[in-house]
């Protein structure tokens, strides 16, 4: 029975596979893609993706249905919350600049296995984006000729009464995003110029709602007679603030398109900075304009805006704002399918998922089959599939992204930056110089027990400190941190900080409502799990960090990634049983996929080395002085001479 269970060595080798990192290339500049976008069209291309479909879609849907009036408040803290994930891409976009987005962020800092689980769940949530912003748009389209497309489809065709699926199928919204597909598969410049074309009608729609807006707005809309500000309280608010996410994922756009960028060192960090301020201002003034305009429990969700200015008298303004919003919408659906095969690329490019879809097109230089099929599967989601369930199920994995993201910054600003050795001449050799230890900035692995003791018994009086060492102020107080390795203290730190939050966020949602727990037991766990939240950034905080002025880096770390991790865990908690249920059959299917295909195929599996036989001892001697002998055993590559057993060598001995 024994015999058949797993070897200590072996179950550690798996585990190491699961969470090894992606090596990255000396030249992250190079690329087999078109290095062509400028931060103006990177900037036009995030707020595309912001600007159009929870503009037009949420707005009136979240007021109507969750949050009334105060959605102007969830706005303000979905926009609060998406800066501070919008920071953490934005500085491993510039560090890394390859396409991937949170997949390869996460691959280079964290491991494998959860690589491939964001990448695994970024591509539902682009699908669903583009899905759910589909339907919106023939919806608008449909509202223009009085609904006649839905009544002739319902008509002819039937109506489902199954949940979680439309009503009808909506075959206006699958032909729209095969068109998309079709322009999408020309190259980034032809995607790029429809964008900027789309982005001008949309900006110049949302200044003429506001202007208009403004005009017709009536305060006795916000008063006690019509509910008041905030009809659902707190709890309505922070359930809007979940939803409202979904209109601020244009940013990662931006991320996913870095390795077409010119200059992505810069070019990232600024467009993802302006598009998702301005994105921002224009989800608050506009919603405050709807829902000054006519109260809000009146608010048709289907075409909120449109409806708003027909029911004024205004019907040519109406008819206005939804030509406009069909434009705004078609920004959302070309940066979805801009964005999706990228990520696939990177996926495939890594081995983590089919290579058929790493493949580029040599002219337009694009993975045109990974467009075609995405295309597809996302046309087949905006026939079937319902707006709600969508917008809810796109929520949970753009917050497990920012998730992921924001705990990579952490993991990665406190590891040892690895500096490139300069490559010889050809025909020289190196000339060998004395040094007291490793070069400056080398990667030194200490895998040995007398490498061990070199490190603890180093000289601890340096300045200069490598990053993920104790900080020489809180040694005499934190010595027996001293001991482990560079770096590996804060990945502890940092498990230990997302757990606290769970438990911390599981208590503030459940605590009440579900678990029905006393005050006394509420409040202790309360402080119990915000210590250890505490406990665990400060001791990451008196660590070195890394120190790089070349490229953007997010201030205050690690507090601005440990808020954004508790805000993006106390907001998943907030969405629906189903919700949950749905994600966890995707990742089922996701880990079907890497244990069948990914982790076999995965690049990272020919840079490691084969298993070498070492046997290692340590010998106390009574004088108290300590050695170590490592005997390493190498297979013989005659099969004649064997192995050398244990007794022989002890009598060698």
């Amino acid at each position: 029975m024994a015999r058949w269970l797993p070897r200590s060595a072996d179950l550690t080798r798996f585990c190491q596979k699961l969470n090894r990192v992606k090596t990255l290339e000396d030249d992250m500049m190079e690329t087999s893609f078109n290095r062509c976008l400028s931060t103006i069209d990177l900037t036009l291309l995030g707020i595309g993706g912001m600007v159009g479909s929870g503009l037009y879609v949420l707005t009136g849907t979240v007021a109507k249905e969750i949050a009334g009036p105060a959605v102007i408040v969830s706005f303000i803290i979905a926009g609060f919350a998406s800066l501070l994930a919008a920071l953490c891409y934005a500085e491993f976009g510039a560090r890394v600049p390859k396409t991937g987005s949170a997949y390869m962020f996460t691959y280079v800092s964290v491991g494998e296995i959860w690589a491939f689980l964001i990448g695994w769940n970024v591509l539902l949530e682009y699908m669903i984006g583009g899905a759910a912003v589909a339907r919106a748009w023939s919806g608008y389209l449909d509202s223009i000729f009085n609904h006649k497309i839905k009544n002739f489809t319902e008509t002819h065709i039937g109506t489902w009464q199954v949940p979680f699926l439309a009503h009808y199928p909506d075959f206006l919204a699958a032909g729209i995003l095969l068109v998309a597909t079709a322009f999408i598969s020309f190259g980034a410049k032809v995607s790029s110029w429809l964008n900027h074309v789309f982005s001008a009608i949309s900006m110049g729609v949302i200044l003429f709602i506001l202007i208009m807006g403004f005009i017709l707005a009536q305060p006795k809309n916000w008063s006690a007679q019509e509910g008041g500000f905030a009809p659902y309280g707190l709890s309505g608010i922070m359930a809007g603030t979940a939803t409202c996410f979904y209109a601020f994922v244009g940013f990662d756009v931006i991320a996913a398109s870095s390795e077409e960028a010119r200059n992505p060192q810069r070019a990232v960090p600024r467009a993802i900075a302006f598009s998702l301020g301005l994105a921002t201002g224009a989800y608050i003034l506009v919603s405050m304009v709807l829902t000054l305009m006519v109260p809000w429990h009146t608010l048709n969700p289907d075409s909120a805006l449109a409806d708003a200015f027909y029911r004024r008298g205004y019907s040519w303004a109406g008819f206005l704002v939804a030509a406009g919003s069909i434009c705004a919408m078609n920004t959302v659906l070309l940066s979805n399918l801009f964005s999706l095969p990228r990520i696939v690329y990177a996926m495939a490019e890594d081995g983590l998922f089919f290579q058929v879809f790493s493949r580029v097109h040599p002219r337009t230089q694009v993975p045109v089959i990974g467009i075609v099929v995405f295309g597809v599967l996302m046309a087949l989601l905006a026939l079937i599939f319902d707006l709600e369930a969508l917008v809810q199920f796109l929520s949970i994995g753009t917050l497990l992204a920012y998730t992921f993201v924001a705990a990579s910054i952490i993991v990665l600003r406190f590891q040892q930056q690895k500096v490139d050795v300069p490559a010889q001449p050809a025909g020289r050799q190196p000339s060998p110089e004395p040094s007291d230890g490793p070069a400056a900035g080398e990667l030194k692995e200490y895998e040995s027990f007398s490498d061990k003791l070199q490190l603890v018994d180093g000289d601890k009086s340096k300045e200069q400190r490598e990053p993920g060492q104790l900080k020489a102020a809180f040694e005499p107080y934190l010595e027996f941190l001293s001991d482990f390795y560079p770096g590996e203290v804060v990945t502890v730190a940092v498990v230990t900080l997302m757990v606290s939050a769970i438990c911390l966020c599981s208590i503030l949602v459940f605590g009440n409502t579900h678990l029905h727990l006393p005050t006394w037991s509420y409040s202790l766990l309360l402080v119990l799990f915000s210590l250890g939240f505490l406990l665990s950034l400060l001791l990451i905080w008196a660590h070195e960090q890394q120190r790089n002025t070349q490229t953007f880096q997010i201030p205050l770390v690690p507090l601005s990634p440990a808020l954004s991790i508790v805000l993006n865990i106390y907001l998943m908690l907030k969405l629906n049983y189903m919700t949950w249920l749905r994600f966890a059959i995707w990742l089922m299917l996701g880990l079907l996929v890497y244990f069948g295909y990914g982790i076999w195929h995965s690049k990272e599996n020919l840079r490691e080395p084969k298993p070498q036989r070492v046997s290692a001892r340590y010998v106390v001697f009574p004088s108290s002085s300590l050695e170590e002998t490592v005997q390493a055993v190498q297979p013989s590559p005659q099969p004649a001479v064997g192995l050398p057993d244990a007794d022989t060598e002890e009598s060698k001995r």
